[in-house]
């Protein structure tokens, strides 16, 4: 249980850190990386719902056994960023530091399986 709130407790951080920043950013990245953002709504909806999701990890991290089923969703959630970009990149739609970015996105997508894993045998309810 240990490495279970470790790691979503690093990742809550790591993605807030991450993540919040964006809200003040929209205009800077539309500056360096053209074309500008035409739908702000859809760049803040998507900033929200990731930095929701930051708050879910944290969620976990206090209680990993009772949070168990949200687990699969924190690793859909990374695996679900890290595939669009894998896809775009090879699509010829992103650049590759956009996609070597989503990275860690696998990382902690692995990680979180393997706490998933762990927790289920810590807490007998594995299958």
């Amino acid at each position: 249980m240990r490495f279970a709130r470790w790691i979503f407790g690093i990742a809550a951080v790591w993605g807030i850190a991450v993540i919040a920043p964006l809200y003040f950013l929209e205009s800077s990245i539309s500056d360096n990386a053209p074309p500008a953002i035409t739908h702000p709504e859809y760049y803040y909806g998507f900033v929200g719902v990731v930095l929701a999701t930051q708050f879910l990890y944290a969620l976990i991290a206090t209680d990993p056994v009772l949070y168990r089923p949200a687990m699969l969703i924190g690793i859909f959630s990374k695996l679900s960023f890290f595939g669009a970009c894998t896809l775009l990149y090879f699509a010829g739609r992103v650049e590759a530091p956009v996609a070597a970015a989503a990275a860690p996105d696998l990382l902690f997508a692995l990680l979180f399986g393997w706490a998933w894993l762990i927790t289920g045998r810590a807490s007998g309810t594995a299958r």
